[in-house]
């Protein structure tokens, strides 16, 4: 499910899951979380993230998505990537959506192909992000399209992700792994602090009463069935709001 790969000061890691177009299940973010943990303790000064295939990820795996072992998971594997004392860069091909895109909001730098595009479908399968992911795409990105990407829940192209903000380069996955090079022969001292400096944006803010409300509301809603159900199915949802 996962390949581990190191030249010289750069540890690759490629998500190896092509029968599920790398959908995020526990064992998965798991072992990324572990590969993580241990390229810096192998003192990797930069670290590539990557997936096999046609896809960067197609985002949780549906059939595991709304247990709470997941989630915990997948937001302790984001937050180790954040804190992670060297650039962490995601290379992004194809397409990313929902927990693909908060796996590359979690790295510091996107490297995105031309015809890749990112998604976060979460109002589509009734349920939503938490904060961490919503400030965090608004802190890349600007308000106005995080509304369109999260309230709109459309597509984003990689021109349109490089406007944004949200693509730092729109390359392959051999620029990012070459950009990675470069930036391993940095001061790693510095690029610590900046990467402390930078990811201090308010994000690891705990959500208030109404949010959490909120959000344990959508995913514990008759719409977040209906859109299981429908899924299973072959239709288009139905929500009602409740």
């Amino acid at each position: 499910m996962l390949g581990v790969n190191r030249d010289g000061d750069v540890v690759g890691i490629e998500l190896q899951r092509e029968d599920r177009r790398n959908a995020l299940n526990t064992e998965l973010v798991i072992a990324l979380r572990e590969a993580v943990l241990a390229a810096v303790a192998d003192e990797a000064r930069a670290i590539v993230i990557s997936g096999s295939g046609k896809v960067f990820s197609a985002g949780a795996d549906l059939s595991g998505i709304y247990s709470e072992d997941f989630l915990d998971e997948l937001m302790a594997m984001l937050h180790t990537i954040e804190a992670a004392p060297v650039p962490v860069l995601s290379a992004i091909h194809g397409a990313a959506y929902g927990a693909g895109v908060q796996l590359a909001l979690a790295s510091d730098l996107r490297v995105v192909a031309p015809d890749a595009y990112i998604a976060i479908p979460a109002a589509r399968l009734g349920v939503s992000v938490d904060r961490w992911t919503a400030h965090r795409l608004a802190s890349l990105i600007g308000g106005g399209p995080a509304r369109t990407v999260l309230l709109g829940a459309e597509q984003i192209s990689a021109a349109d992700a490089y406007t944004f903000g949200f693509a730092n380069k729109i390359g392959t996955v051999a620029d990012a792994h070459t950009w990675a090079k470069s930036i391993a022969e940095l001061a790693p001292l510095s690029l610590r602090h900046l990467k402390l400096v930078l990811n201090d944006d308010g994000t690891r803010q705990p959500e208030n009463a109404q949010q959490r409300a909120a959000l344990a509301a959508a995913w514990s809603s008759e719409d977040a069935a209906e859109a299981r159900l429908a899924r299973e199915q072959k239709r288009a949802p139905r929500f009602l709001g409740r």
